[in-house]
């Protein structure tokens, strides 16, 4: 038996009916020091709340998996140490050894689909590395997206990636790329980029009904919704195109791989942008808890 354990407020949305969107634990527990973290986690939490849905922030605590927190649980991770950062690779064992462990899109995508949450808002997806014809370094986001039926709304790609193979993957996958209100798209911390998006809609009912739609066709997999960074909010890509370069030069000459390169990545690019790339992906976080938020109230819609 899986020891999933919901928080109060999920379980009373589970059981009368309520949207609820899932959240991961990696941003709180890798992507910010406290308690600039836990500020973060609430406030993203606040704004699906007023959008009309309950949040539901995943996170594998003492060998329990959590599908949403007590504000403190939540209070807790933000400070904890050591906290694995789990894949689909490894949340089982974490689980079955009584471990802790943040959740990454992949593992959030899992404990959703247990929990019967249909849709995950995130910051951007994992993707393929640059240089991953040598290393073979691909995020396992992706085949996750190929078989596990969610809806994650996110700003694409992480900009640190090659985004053009991570549509290739997606496509070959299988998975819809959707992005809302444009044809371009989007660049993680910009809001377009040279790409063409495969798929484009306009609005979170129409969203809804397609994540349905694959449903009743028994199409394996979710969907990938690609929610542009609000203009305002958003780093120019030409700006960031130098700053990403010199960012990957310096993991190469360190040695960074696997699991500790995005991090390294994020790291480096906060200090060479003085602190505005992380501006920017709260911004993008919080818009896509929103959108997500109107998606999952489409859902429970008789009409999506």
């Amino acid at each position: 038996m899986i020891p999933l354990h919901r928080s109060a407020e999920v379980a009373k949305a589970h059981s009368n009916g309520t949207p609820v969107v899932a959240l991961e634990s990696t941003i709180i527990t890798h992507g910010m020091p406290y308690p600039q973290n836990l500020e973060v986690a609430r406030q993203v939490e606040a704004d699906v709340r007023e959008a009309g849905a309950i949040p539901a922030t995943i996170a594998v605590i003492h060998g329990r998996l959590h599908i949403g927190l007590e504000d403190s649980e939540l209070t807790a991770l933000a400070q904890a140490k050591n906290v694995a950062k789990l894949s689909r690779a490894d949340m089982a064992a974490c689980i079955a050894t009584g471990g802790t462990g943040a959740t990454t899109v992949a593992a959030t995508m899992i404990a959703a689909h247990l929990a019967e949450i249909a849709v995950f808002a995130t910051g951007g997806i994992g993707g393929v590395h640059k240089g991953a014809e040598d290393s073979f370094d691909i995020s396992a986001d992706l085949m996750e997206l190929a078989q596990t039926p969610v809806t994650v709304v996110a700003a694409g790609a992480k900009a640190i990636l090659d985004v053009a193979k991570t549509l290739e993957v997606l496509e070959t996958q299988g998975v819809p790329v959707i992005t809302v209100g444009q044809d371009s798209f989007p660049a993680f911390w910009s809001s377009t980029s040279p790409l063409k998006s495969p798929l484009r809609m306009d609005n979170a009912a129409d969203i809804a009904s397609a994540h349905k739609m694959r449903g009743n066709m028994g199409l394996p997999g979710g969907q990938l919704v690609a929610n542009p960074i609000p203009k305002e909010d958003e780093i120019a890509a030409a700006d960031l195109a130098p700053i990403i370069k010199a960012a990957q030069a310096d993991a190469n000459t360190h040695g960074i791989s696997g699991k500790a390169v995005t991090p390294y990545l994020l790291q480096r690019i906060f200090e060479l942008t003085e602190g505005r790339s992380l501006t920017a992906n709260i911004a993008l976080v919080r818009n896509n808890a929103r959108f997500a938020s109107k998606i999952a109230a489409a859902l429970m819609s008789k009409d999506a």
